[in-house]
């Protein structure tokens, strides 16, 4: 495990403190975080940073099921793919043996 260091990061104007492995990882995450509680406070702008963080939440959530639903996918594509090639490469065994 690498050892954690101590990142100052800034998110919708509030400051903090984090003990990070991956600093560039750690900032890319934070910029993220920082715009979608941004473009929620821009459809809502009355609400207080509470409710914000909440909707904000429940986006990132929204986003990372789509991609886990891709990943998903993606691996039963590509397990598919696989038995199909299996496939040929038994057909043309079979075809290519001697009788």
């Amino acid at each position: 495990m690498a050892e954690k260091k101590k990142l100052e990061v800034e998110i919708f104007g509030k400051k903090y403190s984090l003990l990070v492995e991956d600093k560039d990882i750690a900032e890319n995450l934070v910029k993220y975080v920082d715009k979608v509680m941004k473009e929620v406070k821009e459809d809502l702008k009355d609400q207080p940073t509470e409710t914000v963080a909440i909707i904000a939440a429940l986006n990132i959530a929204y986003d990372l099921s789509i991609e886990k639903n891709k990943f998903k996918e993606f691996g039963i594509q590509a397990t598919d793919k696989i038995k199909q090639i299996k496939l040929q490469i038994e057909k043309s065994r079979l075809l290519s043996t001697p009788s």
